[in-house]
């Protein structure tokens, strides 16, 4: 037997999961269970239209462009937890569950999920899987892969998926068993996401310390890594030997496009054939441009502004309510957000409550951040926090104009009521170190943050303020709320569960602990040429470049 124990967990950026108990779960089992939010056919009070999908590719392509603001910094799976490493990797790199466009669980490397008891997954693996060096996958694939995200040596950003794993063990050739120190609803459809990802453990060893810059990933995607041209862009060659359907485009070559402005003249002209993450300026150009057509979908993302640090004027509540009052949302979603997003005053989208009950629902909502402005009584709270003068540093970057405007919105806000806020422009291939490296959000007080749930979970997003989670930059801590979290981890029953989320949906609410601007929907445009591509956030961990083909 092969096991590889657990060690303490650091952190992860994501959320969990939402699961019935049960004496036996297949994976076809977790499907039912985790039922995703409706999908399609919605649009908000702006006008814009949720597609659930874009239309089926026709045929077969050479190949396709892709565009992307940055360059991934890495492809190791264990770092895989931002928009361009995940964009890119999700086609090369597969994990024992897959996130489905609909944003279901379905099997992936593992053809089923059992649980036959609260502490114990059993996952029992697809046979005759490649490689793309031709080996096979086998159980110790899978328990050295896991092992990686679990050795803390290796500063996994997907630790804190593992906190409650006691060992990871071979059980056959190909079955593998993880022992959980305590139930975890959350643990399974993680590994849907970068935290399951399986990778040749040969292949993973030859590769050393340069694995994830340089050369394959040795992984089993519908693509394999190809060359990867440093500043430029990144070449997948379509694998023949994929166990599942093939990719219908032989090649996709991702560039890196930090500049807004030349990634959308870029879609304009033909140079890339596509892109996820539209800069929001570019949507109306997009739209009446007749190059191509530009999709909303699902995207389980709110827009907020981030507190990295409560050292100054934000560590009081008073002063973050009164910014949060002063903040021009609606205005922010006009222009920030090109129109195509909805002013909230919750940390979590409501498609992520979708399968709570309707009571539940309400009560998670009910009184939360209020999103209409009211400067007076902002400047009182300010006067009553004696934070008049006071100065704040608040990060921007020319990302895109979502980043950009938020910034000079929430210095707009201060101004109206008192605060000093000062902008520190970062560069986009640099803004991602603020999630990565302390010393990266140094004399930082707050940031433009889009959250994406990893799951369909409300948890994903709400354990983030729990004492030492991932991105909880500001040092946040509560023994009653990191209780609630507890609890609401431990807990298998959807209901139950939701109930907790409910009251720790509120406790972050009267806190500020973020404060939330807007929900906005994926975006993705497609030229004439291709279609296929799904709409919603699924794209982060599904191998959607295979669904890419011919549109005529």
């Amino acid at each position: 037997m092969t096991t590889t124990p657990a060690r303490p967990a650091g952190a992860s950026p994501r959320g969990r999961l939402t699961l019935a108990t049960t004496a036996l779960l297949s994976a076809a089992a977790l499907v039912a269970a985790c039922s995703g939010p409706p999908r399609g056919g919605s649009s908000d009070q702006a006008g814009f239209q949720l597609s659930a999908s874009t239309p089926p590719a026709k045929g077969e392509i050479q190949s396709f462009t892709w565009a992307t603001y940055a360059e991934p910094p890495t492809l190791d799976y264990i770092q895989a937890f931002d928009y361009p490493q995940n964009t890119i990797l999700a086609n090369v790199c597969e994990s024992l569950m897959r996130w489905t466009p609909q944003l279901t669980l379905a099997p992936g490397l593992a053809e089923k999920a059992s649980n036959p008891d609260p502490t114990t997954w059993v996952y029992d693996l697809r046979s005759g899987v490649h490689f793309h060096d031709g080996t096979v996958m086998t159980a110790d694939d899978v328990v050295y892969s896991l092992g990686r995200q679990t050795n803390p040596d290796n500063a996994s950003a997907w630790a804190q998926v593992f906190q409650n794993v006691d060992s990871v063990t071979k059980t056959g050739p190909l079955q593998v068993t993880v022992k959980l120190k305590q139930p975890d609803s959350q643990f399974p459809q993680y590994m849907a996401t970068a935290a399951g990802v399986v990778a040749a453990k040969a292949g993973v060893e030859a590769a050393g310390k340069d694995y994830g810059t340089t050369g394959s990933l040795d992984c089993t995607g519908p693509f394999r890594m190809g060359t990867w041209a440093k500043g430029q862009s990144i070449e997948l060659q379509r694998f023949d030997d994929y166990w599942g359907t093939k990719a219908k485009s032989g090649k996709v070559v991702f560039s890196f496009l930090t500049d807004p402005s030349a990634r959308t003249n870029a879609m304009l002209t033909g140079d890339v054939d596509g892109g996820y993450l539209i800069p929001t300026e570019s949507y109306d150009r997009l739209k009446k441009s007749g190059a191509g057509t530009l999709y909303f979908g699902e995207g389980l993302s709110t827009v907020n502004v981030n507190v990295t640090s409560m050292q100054g004027a934000l560590g009081d509540v008073r002063v973050r309510k009164a910014l949060s009052l002063a903040l021009d949302r609606s205005g922010f979603v006009r222009t920030g957000l090109g129109g195509s997003g909805t002013v909230t005053g919750s940390l979590t989208t409501k498609a992520v409550w979708a399968t709570a009950p309707d009571d539940l629902r309400k009560t998670a909502f009910d009184g939360l951040t209020p999103t209409a402005q009211d400067v007076e009584q902002a400047k009182s709270l300010v006067k009553e926090a004696g934070a008049g003068g006071k100065t704040l540093v608040m990060a921007t970057s020319t990302i895109g104009q979502d980043v950009s405007l938020l910034a000079t919105a929430v210095q707009a806000a201060g101004a109206r009521i008192g605060l000093n806020i000062q902008l520190k422009t970062i560069a986009p291939n640099a803004f991602t170190a603020l999630f990565t490296d302390a010393k990266a959000r140094e004399g930082i007080d707050m940031f433009p943050e889009t959250y994406y749930d990893s799951i369909t979970d409300p948890l994903d997003l709400l354990a983030t303020f729990k004492t030492g989670a991932y991105q909880n930059f500001a040092g946040y801590g509560d023994k009653a709320y990191d209780d609630l979290v507890d609890k609401a981890t431990a807990e298998y029953d959807p209901a139950k569960r939701a109930a907790i989320e409910a009251q720790l949906q509120k406790a972050a609410s009267e806190q500020l602990l973020w404060i939330p601007v807007a929900e906005w929907p994926t975006a993705v445009f497609l030229n004439k040429r291709i279609t296929g591509a799904p709409t919603t956030i699924s794209y982060m961990y599904y191998p959607w470049a295979a669904d890419v083909g011919a549109a005529l």
